[in-house]
């Protein structure tokens, strides 16, 4: 990043944070502390308005603004682009204001620019992956924004699915500190700190019912980012089932959450995987039929047994 690019992305980066101290923007920018120190003199000698505070940073006097930026085509379409998932995957409400930022990106493009960036679109499509939002996501979306926003205490009933083939759900009533929404494998997560647990855990969307913000708040600590957290991965039991050789293209086209390699031989696939309980993976066999067999845990190969045997009654 050249000088001038580096100084723009420090007005930018201050009209976005607020204050900032050096250190800060020099481990953003990958530079050191001194070249900030420079960029800030240089922005100021050229009339940008920046306060520094001791022991507190730099920050924009209130009510400076840049003007409007101007967009590359590729950097339009890739704007263009996230507002498509956008529309696709959040409620009502932030679809209409996707739809809205799109026309206002499209209204500030010059001409040669908004062509050339409408010809290119027309070669790309997003697809997310699963299926659209249902009601229940999305009527649960805008009050949990808010619970995030406001940090309030929320209550819900949560039916989880009990492991196994039987189908059957257990349902319990939750009491949760909302520390962020996750959009992942297709579902809408909700990350919080669950107090029947006494820790952070996830809550799909689909599975949540009886929705109520209380007015007690909590403080959010400050080290969690939701960005940065990930969660503790506790699939500590190992399951391996062999596959004919001819499978393999099929396994890697559809894959699993829980598989962790597949080893390919003239004799054969090998897929291992790792679950938190052998059940996890109980259905996604079965629905290979007699293409998968069970190799461990015995606790599975049993399952899988029990299961047939059910499905043989059935006919």
């Amino acid at each position: 990043m050249n000088k001038t690019d580096r100084m723009l992305a420090v007005v930018l980066e201050l009209q976005r944070k607020g204050t900032l101290r050096a250190v800060d923007l020099a481990e953003t920018f990958e530079t050191s502390v001194r070249t900030i120190y420079r960029d800030v003199q240089a922005l100021c000698e050229a009339g940008v308005p920046i306060v520094g505070s001791p022991g507190q940073g730099y920050s924009l006097v209130e009510g400076y603004f840049l003007p409007p930026i101007s967009f590359t085509a590729d950097e339009a379409v890739t704007l263009l682009l996230g507002l498509d998932f956008v529309e696709q995957r959040y409620d009502e409400a932030y679809r209409a204001k996707a739809a809205a930022s799109r026309g206002k990106i499209e209204a500030i493009l010059p001409d040669p620019v908004r062509r050339e960036a409408a010809r290119t679109r027309e070669g790309w499509r997003l697809i997310a992956a699963g299926a659209p939002a249902d009601a229940r996501d999305r009527d649960l979306l805008e009050p949990l924004r808010r619970a995030v926003a406001e940090e309030r205490v929320v209550r819900f009933r949560y039916t989880k699915p009990r492991p196994g083939a039987d189908g059957e759900s257990r349902e319990s009533e939750r009491e949760a500190e909302p520390y962020g929404l996750v959009h992942a494998g297709g579902h809408w997560m909700l990350v919080a700190r669950c107090r029947m647990r006494g820790g952070i855990r996830h809550f799909r969307l689909s599975r949540i019912d009886g929705l109520a913000l209380t007015e007690e708040r909590f403080r959010r600590p400050a080290d969690f980012n939701l960005h940065d957290y990930k969660p503790d991965d506790d699939r500590r039991i190992e399951v391996k089932v062999a596959f004919p050789a001819d499978m393999a293209p099929r396994l890697r086209e559809t894959g699993s959450f829980y598989m962790e390699s597949m080893e390919t031989s003239s004799g054969g696939v090998l897929v291992t995987l790792r679950v938190r309980q052998p059940e996890d993976v109980l259905h996604w066999v079965l629905g290979w039929g007699a293409k998968a067999v069970v190799l461990e845990p015995e606790a599975l190969r049993e399952a899988v047994r029990e299961q047939i045997e059910s499905m043989r009654k059935s006919y």
